[in-house]
């Protein structure tokens, strides 16, 4: 039911409507919720879990002690070394905004919270995969003055999320605590994919909010497929003037910087999609003797399938496009796709076929080969790290080590267990694929999935396991409905990729993703409700993007 939420919220005022059947049912469900959270789970003892998604690493409660907060007072201060860094100055901003806005209520016996300090050791570092995102934050109970310590910026920036997380509406206070937090996976990803619907650059800044609120820290966009090529090319114009669906459905080199300097702000690194050999009907539509010519087998039933890898001019236009990509997004980090390349196309190339028997190309997943070994040789040569679809594994395809293999098909525990053992990373989308939908708590399937579940690893090849990727695929989805259908299912799989193996508890997340649901409403994302009843204190009321 919907009654678990008002645990956090005080359990008042809904009550009022209720028949006393209701009220009792609406008592134990709270009482369930709040005491899911054993001592051995998380280490509260007999205190009320902590409302904050994902879960912490580590949290000590102090005391029963709560302080308020002054929405109208409060600020957040950072120490000397930070106060001009773009990242810290943004996220104070954001922070401050957020709290504002919530209405001023009678102060608390146990004190006044009046102010929170940043306190980062390394301010220098760039953001990258793998960064250090750890923090402690204290909120003492005979303390006006809350903190956060950090190694990093992006530390800094999961910290902050936290301390608004515990921020209880109701009755305007925090709890006394002490947090030590850090990601369970380096790798925290989520897909966007503005080809098949494009998204404008406001509607992808929107879906980073939601994403940083749940301590996500890869945006992976795929950004052009088959159905259109938004992304504009000073090198290749021709790409979006004849591959995208109109000049109005276009990403300048300057909405990139814009989406990859908000991102950052965010603490989340952006890795670029440009899917080939397949997938790459939209680039034809410009670039002459790109695609193999297979009348009537082609894509969507067409005449063109994928890149025709006998013509060499091919591989100098994915150099020159590559190496433009990889010097506007700054991430280091390149997805090369390989996915779903249809042999028949290319079989029926008479041509093409002819040329395999000259160069001694011998099978179709020899000529996958050849061209993905061409294609790497190119990445090689930019200094970037890569991510391949499992295809490109699955097909036995020669590659390089560090390649990085995406799982994304059935049988995932099978797939990885073979990746792993040939030693190369992986990440895991295959049960995070968002974009199919049911009725009711759906979050739950996603929750469950564990990412080491799988037969036979060892430690060692565990290790290998970088992260995963919950996707949103454009097929029925645009700006009219990304954020509802993504938030707050998303942060379902956040925890996973955040939180230590052992937070397990449904009753507890539950608690925790309705009242984060609700923390997300307030701040303009519109987080479906995941209760079949309920309320939010702040509701979702519109947008304010500008």
């Amino acid at each position: 039911g919907s009654s678990g939420i008002n645990a956090e919220y005080g359990g008042i005022s809904p009550a009022l409507f209720l028949s006393f059947a209701d009220m009792l049912i609406l008592l134990l469900v709270t009482i369930v919720a709040v005491t899911a959270a054993t001592e051995e789970d998380y280490g509260l003892g007999s205190f009320n879990i902590l409302p904050v998604v994902p879960f912490p690493q580590e949290a000590e409660m102090y005391s029963t002690a709560r302080r308020s907060l002054d929405p109208e007072v409060f600020r957040i201060t950072p120490t000397p070394n930070i106060q001009e860094d773009k990242v810290i100055a943004s996220s104070i901003a954001r922070y401050e905004f957020y709290f504002s806005r919530f209405k001023p209520l009678p102060t608390s016996p146990d004190g006044t919270l009046t102010s929170l300090t940043l306190t980062v050791h390394s301010p220098s570092t760039p953001l990258s995969i793998g960064v250090d995102e750890s923090y402690s934050l204290t909120i003492s109970p005979s303390s006006p003055t809350a903190s956060i310590t950090a190694e990093t910026r992006f530390g800094a920036v999961r910290g902050l999320e936290t301390f608004y997380q515990l921020y209880n509406v109701t009755d305007g206070t925090f709890p006394s605590v002490n947090i030590k937090d850090y990601p369970r996976f380096a790798y925290r990803g989520f897909l966007i994919d503005t080809s098949r619907h494009f998204l404008p650059v406001e509607s992808i800044f929107k879906v980073i909010q939601g994403l940083s609120m749940s301590k996500f820290n890869v945006l992976h966009w795929h950004i052009v497929d088959d159905p259109s090529f938004p992304y504009y090319s000073p090198s290749f114009p021709g790409l979006a003037e004849k591959g995208a669906y109109d000049m109005n459905h276009v990403y300048t080199i300057s909405d990139v910087l814009r989406v990859t300097s908000y991102a950052e702000d965010h603490g989340i690194l952006v890795v670029p999609e440009f899917d080939t050999p397949g997938h790459t009907l939209s680039w034809g539509k410009s670039l002459e003797n790109f695609l193999t010519y297979c009348p009537g087998i082609g894509t969507f039933g067409g005449d063109y399938g994928p890149i025709n890898p006998s013509i060499d001019a091919n591989f100098g236009i994915l150099q020159k496009l590559l190496a433009e990509v990889t010097s506007v997004f700054p991430g280091g980090w390149l997805h090369l796709g390989g996915d779903e390349v249809p042999f028949k196309c290319w079989q029926s190339n008479k041509e093409l076929v002819a040329w395999m028997k000259q160069q001694g190309v011998k099978t179709f997943s020899d000529l996958e080969s050849y061209y993905e070994e061409k294609l790497l040789d190119i990445v090689h040569g930019l200094n970037t790290s890569y991510v391949v679809w499992e295809e490109i594994f699955n097909n036995g395809l020669h590659i390089q080590p560090d390649t990085i293999i995406h799982v994304w098909k059935g049988k995932w525990n099978e797939t990885m267990a073979k990746v792993v053992k040939a030693g190369y990373k992986t990440i895991l989308s295959s049960p995070w694929y968002l974009n199919y939908i049911t009725f009711g708590d759906d979050w739950v399937k996603y929750y469950e999935i564990e990412p080491y579940d799988i037969p036979g690893a060892t430690p060692a090849e565990l290790q290998l396991v970088i992260g995963g990727e919950a996707c949103m695929w454009g097929e029925f989805v645009d700006a009219t409905n990304i954020l509802s259908r993504t938030f707050p299912r998303a942060s379902a799989v956040a925890e996973r990729l955040w939180s230590s193996q052992k937070v397990r508890d449904r009753k507890d997340m539950s608690f925790r993703l309705d009242k984060h649901r609700c923390g997300m409403c307030a701040r303009e994302i519109p987080a479906e409700s995941i209760l079949h009843r309920g309320y939010c204190p702040y509701e979702f009321d519109g947008y304010d993007w500008h």
